[in-house]
């Protein structure tokens, strides 16, 4: 098993930096994980085409090469470019997936004209192409829930010979908050989304933040 970054990701505003700058369209950090004959894409945050191109200069894969998707969270910032990988099996926590079927339907009644039910039913329709995760998606790749940001928010533990990595997801967005010990603003549950950090610094020696480069856990440095 191998994985690599895609790529990096960037928050809309940095919340944690002095100076803010002008929002951007935030997107993911992107990551594949090669295990046996799966091929993971994990976030595919930027848009299909750019999302290809990237994946074709980090790995030299095309999109039918890959076999899985997942998705940390539903979020429009981690999925933007899943429509390029039709081929595969797409894959997300069965918490999220229940979670925001319901809002969405809620959502859609309550619709106050034609043009936004019509955007609720396309993320409706592209929910259901969506699999509630296995627990195991393939060898030494292993489901890690991390409610709170989203209630369904979940990461995947890679496991190898001397350590773990944690693909975060916005439990850890981004090395400020991982140093900082910080959630990221608007969590579903921030109290939650706390306990969720605590325990991915206490499980991964590398940690792969929602919207940051890969990092080596800080406690981890200290030994």
């Amino acid at each position: 098993m191998d994985y690599r970054v895609i790529s990096i990701g960037a928050l809309s505003r940095h919340e944690l930096w002095p100076k803010q700058g002008e929002a951007r369209t935030p997107h993911s950090t992107t990551t594949l994980v090669r295990s046996g004959e799966h091929n993971i894409l994990v976030d595919p945050g930027l848009p299909a085409q750019a999302i290809v191109a990237r994946l074709d200069e980090r790995s030299g894969l095309q999109p039918d090469d890959i076999t899985d998707v997942f998705l940390t969270n539903f979020r429009p910032a981690h999925r933007r470019g899943v429509i390029a990988f039709p081929k595969a099996r797409w894959h997300i926590s069965e918490m999220e997936r229940e979670f925001i079927g319901v809002a969405l339907i809620e959502q859609h009644k309550q619709a106050p004209d034609d043009a936004i039910k019509t955007l609720i039913e396309q993320d409706i329709a592209l929910l259901k192409k969506f699999h509630s995760a296995p627990d195991r998606i393939a060898k030494q790749v292993d489901l890690f829930p991390l409610p709170g940001f989203t209630p369904g928010t979940c990461g995947l533990l890679l496991s190898l010979t001397n350590s773990t990595t944690l693909i975060a997801g916005d439990a850890v967005a981004s090395q400020e908050h991982l140093e900082q010990g910080r959630v990221l603003r608007g969590c579903y549950d921030s109290e939650q989304a706390r306990e969720s950090l605590l325990e991915a610094i206490e499980i991964a020696d590398i940690i792969i933040p929602g919207h940051d480069n890969i990092m080596v856990n800080p406690s981890r440095r200290a030994m």
